[in-house]
């Protein structure tokens, strides 16, 4: 009997051993590109593997018999076939359709899918590489991997990209190619309509990604009323419902007394998810390196989508920000005005007082409506709003001479006046876009946009007067260099001054056509042109007085191709122009008026993309040439002759290169490079060839994470490196004195610094993460300024660990 069961168990295992199969396939696309690191498995076994760098994928030792064998990839829809296995099997083929709704967010977002919300600013139906545009989008999976909390800590991956000013580190003012403060959008609506781009301040808990439009961009945002409108506008793109459930919330603490607990949970509200809801928020608050010093904000960001159908969607969306935080001054440059001698402030000593603040509550409203007309036309509208309300209270220090009629104080002693200021802004923009997609015409296809938009703007800047205990129009003397007294005198109180108040109201209309017209498989011709009529209905700002009502109007044209030498490069070449209706009313010393300023802006480059579209590298050349500049005419001592001089040209002119995806399935790599030059050519107060204040030559960034697998798989691994170059901190005049300016003194340039980061994640399942980072962790010292009112200190080296559950 044991030799029966013995030879019946050797007879089993032969045939167990010769009775297996091997399972040879490959993975594509739907364009038949090899697809790598797709799960291929056999159902209700253990037996599975992943695909090759080739897309082929090989599964051995597969005993005989009937399997369903599952192909799964984040980004593409499942799929399986039936397959009998009595024998070796080398020719299964799968064919995977992405997946845009659960694809795999990657650092500039979904591979095959537009960023959100990008038509609001670009208004084309067109993926950003295919736009004529020069575009940057940051997702938010960037966002939470560099545990990035700013505006500035967002856009440093953009190459050229860098902070102008931080006003005491109440706002955050960005620049690009040499313009100052380029208007900040919130899904595409102004937030602070301040000419001069002085900055908002956002929370990054309800954004979905940032799209940094560069260069001009008269064609889909109207009209250039800023100083940094021909430089570009950054857009925060708000979090959106989704049709499944999921969520996730964190927790972050770190140096400074740093606590900062986030939330956002989204999903369907009824069974046939034809209604969706998302809510996310923030609450913050933090300490600074500086004594005295602190912030607390609150922020949420509700929405809700309904598809009444399948070619209709609605969504209505809520941003609301209240922020609290203490002005810093910052420190003094002990040095005079050509040379930098910045003082390092010891970290317990403050300029300010302790009941220093500044608030600012913003709120956001959107209502967005799509309809598919049919498979090539569709039409969108939305009505975007914007109300932002901001009081400030704090110190203002100064070594006295110019303008002030106090004498000029020596070393490291200073004036400490005691000032007020409030501004209630409100933006909105009403836009109707009838878009084509890919419409035949004979040979030729066309992808346009036809569209109308309104837009309204209007601020009042409310003035106060301080009254002091003494004579004295300040408050005391301080020496920076001794221990400073932080408790604001009694006595010291402010009033509102209505005499000294400034506001505009301005609305304007405009019209929108934009044709991308594709003449053969490699070649697409642009064209574009936008009229846009303004009227001006109010107007008191920094002498710029109006009486009645003034209406203005302009046109501006785009042109431009693309050529595709191969399937991934496309080869660009564009000229686009803005306008500046808003300054065509300022007249010269015989009252003529001197007409609208405007901007030329030329830009050719390459836009690629690899690895089945997980990498980009773009590469432009830029020039923009300002023409017809209006320049209020002053005096030597800054005082306003009451009339107007023609500016002359202002040039910037410069290369930008990207880099951004990945570059293997666990390695992604950010890296860009920006060389600018910026000069004052026929001007009126600068000298010639001189750079405008805050613009560097030179700026770099690169920044890396490497996912482990197998022994330490779970882990990840971040570091990157920021490089800004040296900057003039002030413009070099001729003529005239404002904000420090010594007229025929040629400023002295802040120094160049490398700030170095590094993080670290550990994913302990696919639920649960915990980060933990050192920003600066070098200590490296730097400055950001606004002239010499506001030499702000960079963050020292700072910590910090966040806990992050999704669901």
């Amino acid at each position: 009997m044991k030799k029966n069961l013995t030879l019946l168990l050797i007879v089993i295992s032969i045939y167990s051993t010769y009775s297996q199969a091997i399972l040879k396939g490959v993975v594509k696309n739907e364009s038949g590109e090899a697809i790598p690191y797709v799960s291929v498995y056999l159902e209700g076994t253990q037996l599975g593997v992943s695909s090759k760098t080739d897309g082929t994928f090989i599964i051995k030792n597969v005993p005989y018999s009937t399997y369903k064998i599952v192909a799964s990839a984040v980004g593409y829809s499942q799929v399986s076939q039936e397959i009998v296995v009595n024998g070796n099997i080398d020719d299964i083929t799968f064919k995977l359709s992405a997946n845009t709704e659960l694809e795999e967010v990657e650092l500039f977002g979904t591979r095959h899918k537009r960023a959100e919300k990008l038509e609001t600013l670009t208004r084309l139906p067109l993926a950003p590489n295919e736009q004529l545009q020069s575009i940057s989008i940051l997702s938010h999976a960037l966002i939470d991997k560099q545990n990035a909390l700013t505006i500035r800590d967002v856009t440093k991956n953009v190459a050229g990209v860098y902070t102008f000013a931080t006003y005491g580190n109440t706002r955050e003012s960005m620049s690009l190619r040499g313009y100052r403060g380029i208007p900040i959008l919130k899904n595409g609506v102004r937030i602070n309509s301040d000419f001069r781009g002085i900055g908002v301040i956002t929370d990054m808990s309800g954004v979905d990604n940032v799209q940094v439009l560069k260069g001009v961009s008269a064609i889909s945002q109207g009209l250039g009323g800023d100083l940094g409108s021909a430089g570009g506008v950054i857009n925060m793109v708000t979090k959106t419902p989704k049709f499944y459930e999921g969520g996730e919330v964190s927790f972050r603490t770190g140096s400074f007394g740093k606590v900062r607990p986030t939330f956002d949970f989204y999903g369907p509200l009824d069974k046939n998810e034809t209604v969706a809801f998302r809510v996310a928020g923030a609450y913050d608050r933090a300490d600074s390196y500086r004594s005295h010093v602190s912030s607390e904000r609150f922020y949420v960001n509700p929405s809700v989508a309904w598809r009444p159908n399948e070619k209709t969607n609605i969504i209505l969306e809520m941003d609301y920000t209240d922020d609290s935080v203490t002005p810093d001054p910052g420190t003094i440059n002990l040095g005079d005005y050509a040379t930098n001698n910045i003082y390092k402030l010891p970290d317990n000593n403050f300029l300010g007082f302790d009941s220093d603040r500044s608030n600012s509550v913003n709120t956001t409203y959107a209502i967005r409506f799509e309809r598919e007309i049919n498979n090539g036309l569709s039409l969108k509208a939305g009505l975007f709003s914007s109300n932002l309300e901001t009081y400030e209270e704090s110190a203002y220090v100064f070594q006295g001479g110019g303008r002030t009629g106090l004498d000029v104080l020596p070393g490291g002693q200073r004036y400490r006046e005691y000032y007020a200021g409030g501004r209630l802004d409100k933006n909105s923009v009403l836009q109707i876009d009838l878009l084509g997609k890919d419409i035949q015409t004979g040979f030729l296809k066309h992808t346009f946009q036809v569209g109308v938009d309104y837009r309204n703007s209007e601020f009042d800047n409310a003035a106060y007067t301080t009254t002091y205990p003494t004579n004295d129009p300040y408050v005391d003397i301080i020496d920076v260099t001794q221990p400073i007294n932080n408790t604001l005198p009694g006595g010291v109180s402010v009033a509102l001054n209505p005499a000294r108040a400034t506001g505009s109201k301005t609305k304007s209309y405009g019209f929108t056509v934009q044709d991308k017209i594709t003449l053969t498989e490699w070649a697409d011709v642009f064209l574009g042109l936008r009229y846009s009529s303004l009227e001006r209905t109010k107007g008191n700002f920094i002498g710029r007085s109006l009486s009645g009502a003034k209406r203005d109007d302009a046109f501006n044209p785009l042109l431009g191709f693309n050529i595709k030498p191969l399937k991934n490069i496309i080869v660009f070449g564009s000229y686009a122009s803005s306008s500046n209706p808003m300054t065509s009313f300022y007249r010269d010393i015989n009252g003529n008026e001197l007409g609208t300023e405007r901007w030329d802006q030329f830009e050719t480059g390459i836009k690629s993309t690899w690895l089945d579209n997980a990498l980009r590298f773009n590469v432009t050349y830029f020039l923009t040439a300002s023409k017809n500049l209006n320049l209020e005419a002053l005096d030597g001592n800054g005082t306003s002759l009451g009339y107007y001089l023609k500016g002359g040209e202002d040039t910037r002119n410069g290369v930008e290169l990207e880099l951004i995806g990945r570059v293997l399935p666990n390695l992604e790599v950010i890296a860009g490079y920006s060389y600018l030059d910026a000069r004052y050519k026929d001007h009126v107060s600068y000298y010639y060839n001189s750079s405008p204040l805050n613009t560097p030559k030179h700026t770099a960034n690169f920044w890396t994470r490497y996912s482990f697998e197998h022994t330490l798989e779970g882990l990840s691994l971040g570091a990157g490196v920021y490089y800004l170059g040296e900057r003039p901190h002030n413009v070099w005049s001729r003529n005239y004195t404002h904000a420090g300016v010594e007229p025929g003194v040629k400023p002295f340039d802040l120094k160049a610094y490398t700030t170095v980061n590094f993080q670290a994640s550990y994913q302990f399942n696919s639920k649960l993460s915990l980060d933990v980072f050192a920003n600066n962790a070098f200590n490296e010292l730097g400055y950001n300024a606004y002239r010499t009112v506001y030499l702000n200190r960079i963050s020292p080296a700072n910590f910090g660990t966040t806990l992050r559950y999704k669901f």
